[in-house]
Formats: C-alpha cells, sequence, structure tokens
C-alpha cells in the first residue's frame, strides 16, 4: 500500500482535507469490491502534541507527528483561506519537513493555494505551476523561479503535484486515483461523488480584476483609460500618448508592469466585460459582442475562447441566468 500523509494544520479548509479522505477511502472501497487490495495507507499527520480537529467516523485513518515519520510514498498539503499571510511563518518547521521528506523519495502533492508549501520548500523552482486563480500574480511574484501556470486543472512534474483552485483541486485527488489504481477506479470515484474527469483547464473560473498591483502611475493611468474606454477601437499610439510615452517605451513599462501587453489587456477587458453581460443573460451574443468593442464574430469566440478555455455559447450553457 501506498503510504500517503495528509498535512493538518489550524488554518486548513476543512472541505480540502474531508475531499481527500473521502475519495481516496472511496478509491480502496472500490478495489475490494473489485477483488483486489486497497492502494492508500492515508494517515492525518500534524506537528508534535497539536490536536487534529478534523475527526471521521467509519474511517481507519492513523493520526501521527510528523516529526516521528521517516518514510512516506505521497504527502498532500490541503488548502488554507486565500489572504491568510500568517500560515507559512506559523508552518516553517512543517515546510522543512516537507522538503527533507521529498529529499527522501516522497511524492508531494498541494491542494489548491496549499501549493505555497512546496514553494517555500524550494520544490516548484524551474517547474510548471499552478494553484488557485486569484493567488497565480503573488505565487509568481514571491517565488519567480516557478513557472506559473494558472490556467491549468494538475500538474505533475518529478513527483510534484499542483492543482487549481477550490473543489476544481479534487481533480487532482482523481488524476492520482487514476495513476496508482487505474482508469476504471478514477471513473467510479467520479460517477459517484460527481467530480467531472478530464477537465484540463479552469481558464473559464477566472475573474479578471485588472494588474493594479505595481506602482507605475503611468500605466494604471493608461490600465484606466483602457478600463473606460475598451468599448471603442482603441490603437495603443492613442493609450500612449495619454501617458506622454513613444508607443515602444510604453509596450515595454506595461507589460513589465502588468506581464500582458497593452493589446493583450485590452482583450481582456473585454472578455470579461462580455462574460459579465452573458452571466446576466438580457442580450444576445451578437450585441454583447458590440457592446464589447468587437465587430467580427468569428474573432470575438476564437479570443473568448482563447481567455476562457469555453466558446462564448458554452460559457453561456454553464453561467448564464435562466
Amino acid at each position: 500500500m501506498l503510504k500517503v500523509c495528509l498535512y493538518i494544520f489550524d488554518e486548513a479548509v476543512p472541505s480540502s482535507v474531508a475531499g481527500v479522505v473521502d475519495l481516496l477511502s472511496g478509491a480502496n472501497r472500490y478495489m475490494e469490491r473489485a477483488g483486489k487490495k486497497p492502494v492508500f495507507a492515508l494517515s492525518l499527520v500534524t506537528e508534535k502534541d497539536h490536536e487534529i480537529p478534523f475527526h471521521f467516523n467509519n474511517v481507519n485513518i492513523e493520526q501521527l507527528n510528523y516529526e516521528d515519520i521517516q518514510q512516506a510514498d505521497l504527502i498532500i498539503i490541503p488548502s488554507f483561506s486565500v489572504g491568510n499571510e500568517g500560515v507559512l511563518g506559523r508552518n516553517q518547521a512543517a515546510v522543512k519537513w516537507i522538503k527533507e521528506m521529498y529529499a527522501s523519495r516522497a511524492e508531494v502533492a498541494s491542494l489548491c493555494v496549499g501549493s505555497y508549501f512546496l514553494a517555500e520548500a524550494g520544490l516548484l523552482d524551474g517547474k510548471e505551476v499552478t494553484s488557485h486563480w486569484a493567488v497565480a500574480a503573488d505565487m509568481q511574484k514571491r517565488y519567480p523561479k516557478i513557472r506559473m501556470k494558472s490556467d491549468l486543472v494538475t500538474t505533475d512534474q518529478d513527483g510534484v503535484y499542483t492543482s487549481g483552485g477550490a473543489f476544481s483541486s479534487l481533480k487532482l485527488i482523481l488524476y492520482l486515483i487514476e495513476k496508482f489504481c487505474g482508469r476504471e477506479a478514477a471513473l467510479w470515484i467520479s460517477k459517484m461523488f460527481a467530480i467531472e474527469m478530464d477537465r484540463t483547464s479552469q481558464a473559464h473560473f477566472k475573474v479578471f480584476t485588472g494588474q493594479h498591483q505595481h506602482d507605475d502611475k503611468d500605466i494604471l493611468k493608461a490600465q484606466q483609460y483602457i478600463e473606460e474606454n475598451y468599448q471603442n477601437e482603441i490603437a495603443m499610439d492613442e493609450v500612449s500618448s495619454q501617458v506622454n510615452m513613444g508607443k515602444r517605451n510604453f509596450i515595454r513599462r506595461f507589460k513589465a508592469a502588468t506581464s500582458n501587453t497593452p493589446f493583450e489587456y485590452l482583450q481582456r477587458v473585454r472578455i470579461e466585460s462580455a462574460k459579465k453581460a452573458i452571466e446576466m443573460n438580457h442580450k444576445d451574443l451578437p450585441f454583447i459582442m458590440e457592446d464589447t468593442g468587437y465587430n467580427d464574430l468569428k474573432a470575438f469566440r476564437k479570443i473568448f475562447k482563447r481567455i476562457t478555455g469555453l466558446s462564448p455559447m458554452e460559457y453561456k450553457r454553464k453561467y448564464a441566468r435562466v
């Protein structure tokens, strides 16, 4: 059996913990019903003398101090609330333990923003990483050696796994079940727990709020101009003139401040406005297209799908008010 350690800390999101327990226990039950041995030996681990605030009935789970664990096959870090800045500082000993266990050949996985633990341990350096889309910019800034791919639902590289935001992170547990138990087990779990299989992007969940976390006042002014005039045809010369810059210097500074070119930023503002209009369901798509600055339906569909991962009609079926 694979020895799986689920790290428990005070700020861990309960659903993130329970989801792992439910899915891995369910996979073991499936294997037993199929006449096979269970695959996962799951333990809840925490720091010494720390009471685990979770109790699971009808599930045999060992509770251990991580200081006493010398060997594990897989360590899973659950999520915590976005914006809880003190978590890493209070768990530095655990971060060190995670790093040591990986060095001793344990694989490590994070759910949602549990990815901060792996990044803090240096285990994500040079790797493609995903997490909750709301922390993508912060993670990339804090840990510049990582390669943030926030549209992805899961990543798997060199025994290090990361996953997307909130409940989409359970796709990683499904992925691990498929990897260690087989496709049939993962399909059974996906049906029993009503979790969609095989979605590879979380782009359509993103809410674009504008990349304003920088100190370049001229670029902030340019962003405001784009956000107030996106419905119109906007030339980049027009925007750069608002802040008295040459076009080449303007594009360079805009990209440095926001991680997007001005044209990319304009498209993101337009598509976010289109998403909101589609969700409200007050207008048909051709009118929404025109209201958000597009005059070519084919181009609108192409850009919408590139940014969200869904076509406008697919997005409407999922999120429009009835």
